[in-house]
């Protein structure tokens, strides 16, 4: 066999191997949708937000939500049926709550209120924070009231808002686009709500 063969052949099983390991791993079911139809955790019609997932933040850290922006004490609820997982507070997300859903689904809402009314104080009752019975181990109902918006933790200096987290098997998926959709279901049962009110408040006058 002509001596160059072997090496020829070595160099092109080098070539594979090489292009093979600069292919980038895909993350296991980065595209995946939840087993559920997502409820928007706020009021639409109060609230603000854009796609800001995987934007730079201090300490090299990189956003892993989208901040959904409201008044503050805004009501925050549910996005899904599940089963409450964790209720704190730390030095970062502040007093915060987890939902667990199916399938390896979480459900993360940060910075929610520590102020008493009308002040900035970070000191207010855990009542001013999350909704009467919300506790690990809970289950709530997909739209069920949970907590309230604020601007605890990190979150202390920027307006009021709800950073608002879904993870798979823990990890941060972007939920724009299933909050996008979920925004617009929201402003529609918002509008069927309001024309059912003024449908009440006008009785029907039969013509004579």
């Amino acid at each position: 066999m002509h001596p160059r063969v072997p090496r020829f052949i070595a160099f092109v099983i080098a070539v594979s191997i090489g292009a093979v390991a600069l292919i980038p791993a895909v993350p296991a079911r980065a595209t995946a949708e939840p087993p559920f139809e997502l409820t928007f955790p706020q009021e639409p019609s109060k609230t603000w937000f854009s796609s800001s997932f995987g934007d730079h933040r201090s300490g090299g850290r990189s956003h892993k939500g989208n901040d959904l922006i409201a008044p503050r004490m805004t009501e925050v609820y549910a996005a899904a049926a599940g089963t409450v997982i964790h209720v704190g507070t730390n030095r970062l997300s502040g007093r915060n709550v987890r939902i667990e859903h199916q399938d390896g689904w979480t459900s993360h809402y940060v910075h929610l209120n520590n102020d008493n009314p009308g002040t900035d104080d970070g000191d207010a009752p855990w009542a001013l924070t999350v909704a009467p019975g919300v506790e690990v181990g809970m289950h709530v109902e997909a739209g069920q009231l949970i907590a309230w918006v604020g601007d605890s933790g990190n979150a202390e200096s920027t307006t009021p808002h709800t950073h608002f987290e879904l993870r798979v098997d823990d990890r941060p998926i972007n939920p724009f686009s299933l909050l996008n959709d979920a925004y617009e279901r929201g402003l529609e049962a918002e509008e069927e709500a309001q024309k059912a009110l003024i449908a009440i408040d006008v009785p029907d006058v039969d013509a004579e």
